[in-house]
């Protein structure tokens, strides 16, 4: 009996264990993907009688881009990528080797009246043929904001996008670093300059859960399975 309760609480535990793997890891509350706004800082009291008034930001020749901590940037997903591969090797080999037949008293040695043959040959042959390709396509935009600006003048961007559409929500992560010599006029640039990059783009909802495998079906597919 203790040992059925025992095998019984070990199953389980093990049940628990999978199902808490199958689970989404996508969370709205990531801190990773959050964006960095900085607080807004009160203005200075007004005095009269003055033109320049100190802490007030002098943007008379300076553009839209942005530039410092909080600054929010569009990012252009441009990504394509296509791979292939293939292989084929074919080898072969033979060898032939004669000994001149014994003789015994200047007469052949012969089995059933019929001379031995002292003869070897070997032949091998080998061929083997491989291919394997690969293409994945994402395009689509997503503005992040600007979270740490580094010695160098590069942008640490990073940020988030989430889409309900009916029963599912989608999500577009992104993290990474910007050259501000990258960034267009219009404050955008394109993800293939982005150094270092992150991108997510993955959903959960419904219809994630019915377009994955269950957690039984991916236990018989992993090398734990004895089947």
């Amino acid at each position: 009996m203790r040992r059925t309760h025992f095998t019984r609480l070990l199953l389980i535990a093990v049940l628990a264990a999978l199902g808490a793997c199958a689970q989404n890891p996508a969370a709205r509350n990531n801190a990773n993907w959050e964006s960095a706004a900085v607080p807004v800082e009160p203005m200075p009291p007004a005095t009269a009688g003055s033109i320049y008034r100190p802490n007030y930001g002098m943007k008379l020749f300076l553009d839209r881009r942005a530039r410092q901590v909080g600054d929010i940037i569009t990012v252009t997903l441009q990504e394509k990528t296509d791979a292939s591969k293939s292989s084929t090797t074919a080898t072969s080999k033979s060898s032939d080797l004669e000994i001149p037949g014994a003789t015994v008293l200047g007469r052949a040695v012969t089995r059933g009246g019929i001379p031995i043959d002292t003869s070897v040959g070997n032949e091998q042959e080998f061929s083997g043929q491989g291919s394997s390709s690969q293409s994945n396509s994402l395009t689509g935009s997503i503005t992040v904001t600007v979270s740490e600006v580094l010695t160098n003048g590069s942008l640490r961007v990073r940020g988030e996008k989430w889409v309900t559409i009916n029963q599912g929500e989608e999500f577009i992560r992104l993290m990474g670093i910007v050259r501000p010599e990258d960034i267009a006029a219009d404050n955008t640039v394109p993800s293939y300059k982005v150094a270092d990059a992150r991108i997510a783009y993955s959903g959960k909802g419904t219809l994630a859960d019915a377009n994955s495998m269950g957690w039984l079906g991916r236990l018989f597919q992993s090398v734990l399975s004895p089947f």
